[in-house]
């Protein structure tokens, strides 16, 4: 759990150095703990450290971790691909999804999201590098998507997500991340109401946040690759 805690603060410290380089409030950008392929217990001493929200990619670890942590507090985003057949899971235990990339996604979404429970707070993945194997809607059909999702009344659009494709050059990395900031802006320029850019991992976090990353999503850099 002490390393958890350590590597939880050192990325505090990194985001705070990069928004202060880029002239950004680090109470601004907040940290999403990618706990795909850790179990249970590495999420409990995470949240021991005060993290509270926390990443999952596959439905089944979303589930099991939700049962395994209930009343402890935890915000759950869903940030992986998502299939046709799981979205009622999805719905009835996230409180954030980031990667709806299409409307028939968005809609079964919006019509398996309980009731009893708050609007689902969305994100669209934009595929903002154009990558054929990547998920994410093309830019051309993001405007589109936007407006059916804002028009959902169990959902509730909060911004775009992205994964670029993998660069080591800084300035790359921006140019990618500026493409979405320039998208988030022109749908709010529509009318659109956008508070989240959900951009950047550990390998190019300070470029996001260099183009406005209000979320940034850390998995190895907290937990370390899981032993086995």
């Amino acid at each position: 759990m002490n390393q958890i805690c350590e590597r939880i603060q050192a990325m505090h410290g990194r985001i705070q150095t990069a928004a202060e380089r880029f002239g950004r409030r680090p109470e601004d950008i907040r940290l999403l703990a990618v706990s795909k392929t850790q179990p249970a217990e590495a999420v409990a001493a995470a949240l021991a450290c005060g993290q509270q929200a926390f990443g999952e990619n596959y439905v089944s670890e979303l589930t099991d971790k939700a049962r395994a942590l209930a009343d402890r507090g935890v915000t759950w985003h869903f940030i992986g691909p998502i299939q046709g057949n799981k979205t009622r899971a999805i719905a009835e235990t996230a409180q954030w999804v980031h990667s709806v990339d299409r409307e028939r996604i968005a809609r079964r979404l919006n019509d398996q999201r309980p009731e009893s429970l708050p609007p689902l707070q969305v994100c669209i993945q934009v595929n903002i590098s154009g990558e054929a194997t990547k998920s994410g809607v093309d830019e051309a059909a993001l405007l589109a998507l936007a407006e059916t999702v804002a028009a959902l009344p169990r959902l509730r659009l909060r911004g775009l997500m992205a994964i670029p494709a993998p660069s080591d050059d800084f300035d790359t990395q921006r140019r990618a991340f500026a493409r979405l900031r320039q998208a988030r802006e022109d749908l709010i320029r529509r009318g659109h109401t956008l508070d989240t850019l959900s951009m950047g991992m550990s390998d190019d976090l300070e470029a996001a946040i260099a183009e406005g990353a209000t979320l940034v999503r850390v998995g190895t850099a907290i937990f370390g690759s899981r032993s086995g």
